[in-house]
């Protein structure tokens, strides 16, 4: 009897560390389930910063070719005027 008592409690015992284990990854699990939440949602935030980011790129290039093509229009007439007064200032 001695020697069949001395074997269920080291199968007892495996049983118990096994049980101990399977928690012991369960947790781990659950850590690392948290850690994806958080990376996707780190991951979801980057990407609607980029998103915004080209956005306001595009803007910033159609205000630059507008300010560029009035660029075109006003510098000639800024200098004839500046001409003009000077010549009504010296004739």
């Amino acid at each position: 009897m001695d020697r069949e008592q001395e074997i269920l409690e080291t199968i007892e015992a495996i049983r118990e560390n096994q049980e101990q284990q399977l928690e012991g990854l369960r947790e781990s699990l659950k850590i690392q389930r948290d850690a994806y939440e958080l990376a996707r949602t780190q991951y979801e935030r980057a990407e609607r910063i980029n998103e915004r980011a080209e956005k306001i790129q595009e803007t910033s290039a159609k205000m630059i070719t507008a300010a560029r093509r009035a660029m075109v229009i006003v510098l000639p007439v800024v200098i004839f005027l500046v001409i003009y007064l000077t010549w009504l200032i010296f004739r």
